[in-house]
C-alpha cells in the first residue's frame, strides 16, 4: 500500500487534488458533485481522481448509481499514518 500512496499523492500529476479528496472524505462520505463543489474542481476531474483512488483501494463507492457516495477503505484507514507522512511533502492547499 505504501508504494501506491507514494504514486498517487506524490509521483503522479494530480496528487495534490487526490490529497484534498481524501481529506474531504475523512470528514464524511461525499458524492462526486459534492467533492467538485467543495474543492472547486471540475466534476470530470473529480471522477477521474476517484477512479484512480478506487483502483488503488483508497476509496470505495456505495452501491447506488445515482449520487454514489465514496468512502475511505478500511485498508487505507490502516495506513493513515503513512498517508500523513507522505502528504506532508505535498502542498495540497
Amino acid at each position: 500500500m505504501e508504494k501506491a500512496l507514494w504514486y498517487l499523492f506524490v509521483a503522479s500529476r494530480g496528487g495534490a487534488n487526490r490529497v484534498r479528496i481524501v481529506r474531504e472524505l475523512r470528514d464524511r462520505p461525499r458524492n462526486a458533485n459534492e467533492l467538485a463543489e467543495a474543492l472547486d474542481v471540475d466534476y470530470n476531474t473529480i471522477t477521474h481522481h476517484l477512479e484512480m483512488l478506487k483502483d488503488h483501494d483508497v476509496v470505495e463507492p456505495s452501491d447506488h448509481d445515482y449520487g454514489k457516495l465514496y468512502f475511505l477503505t478500511d485498508r487505507f484507514e490502516r495506513h493513515a499514518d503513512t498517508f500523513e507522512e507522505i502528504t506532508s511533502e505535498v502542498d495540497a492547499e
